[in-house]
């Protein structure tokens, strides 16, 4: 009825009610919005604390993002990156681009340590190394199209944009669903795969 976009509402919800500069309380601020007043496809508390056990584990130096949307993940990776690490993200969506930035922003993180790209991932990744300086990623975080994950892993692989014993982490692989990528991890002998249990988003 207002005419202000649900994305945007949330973000002012967090001007108002979140500590800038303290991402893990944007994070919680974020949370508490989704479950009280209204649904955002973000990654949520449940899932990230697998995301943070993974980010943890490898201590990954370059991160890629795929699917920036509201700047939820990215907030929640951004805060578990390994001193001097640095995070790329990619949203195709000029508008939800536009909030993820003042999340970041207000989460503490300068461009710096977190680099927002707007574009299709189609167009942006083959483009990462000679145009945003990401010789190879550590870690890729896939959480956009579903019907985009296979493209894009094979675009990352023809690219050479995949560091040696890289981390692939893709979001939703069930439900909705990706069966091609997933039967493509699975059978092409490149990877080795586990399947992260996990219910939706709040």
């Amino acid at each position: 009825l207002t005419g202000v976009p649900r994305e945007q509402r949330a973000y002012q919800y967090l001007l108002a009610h979140a500590i800038p500069g303290d991402p893990r309380h944007v994070l919680q601020t974020f949370d508490q919005w989704c479950y009280r007043r209204e649904h955002l496809s973000s990654v949520g508390p449940v899932k990230g604390r697998i995301v943070e056990r993974l980010l943890y584990e490898r201590a990954p130096r370059r991160v890629l993002e795929l699917g920036t949307y509201c700047g939820y993940g990215t907030v929640l990776l951004a805060q578990g990156l390994p001193p001097g690490a640095r995070l790329y993200t990619v949203e195709g969506d000029p508008r939800h681009a536009a909030v993820a930035e003042k999340v970041i922003r207000l989460a503490g993180f300068a461009e710096e340590t977190v680099e927002l790209i707007v574009g299709p991932s189609a167009e942006v990744i083959p483009r990462l190394r000679e145009r945003h300086g990401l010789p190879e990623a550590d870690f890729v975080f896939m959480d956009h199209g579903k019907r985009c994950y296979l493209r894009d892993l094979r675009l990352l692989e023809s690219h050479r944009l995949l560091a040696r014993g890289a981390t692939v982490l893709a979001d939703n692989v069930l439900f909705p669903g990706a069966p091609r990528f997933l039967q493509y991890a699975k059978t092409c002998g490149k990877y080795r795969c586990k399947v992260h249990r996990a219910s939706l988003e709040y």
